[in-house]
């Protein structure tokens, strides 16, 4: 079984869509992977790759480019969430600060 790291190598690689269809799912993090950072870091990482991908295989070049809207998308959410739970802890932080 190849690592992750494989598979992003391999995806990086990639001249079709179909091969980065193929090596992103396996690079994709395990089920039940809850850190969103792992899994905002995969669909930025992802929609680099389809962005490649869209201006090497040009006869799937829309859809190429719609794939990586929608994990860069994936990846932005993920990176607001992240955001704001930091902003929520800081916040509680403070309030503790200021009861004590």
């Amino acid at each position: 079984m190849k690592s992750s790291e494989d598979w992003w190598a391999k995806a990086a690689l990639a001249e079709t869509l179909m091969q980065a269809h193929e090596a992103l799912s396996r690079a994709r993090p395990r089920p039940g992977t809850n850190n969103p950072r792992v899994w905002r870091d995969y669909h930025l990482r992802s929609a680099a790759i389809y962005t490649e991908v869209a201006q090497i295989d040009r006869g799937h070049f829309h859809e190429a480019t719609a794939w990586a809207t929608c994990e860069r998308q994936r990846g932005e959410e993920f990176d607001r969430q992240i955001k704001t739970k930091k902003a929520d802890n800081a916040a509680a932080s403070s309030s503790v600060d200021k009861a004590s």
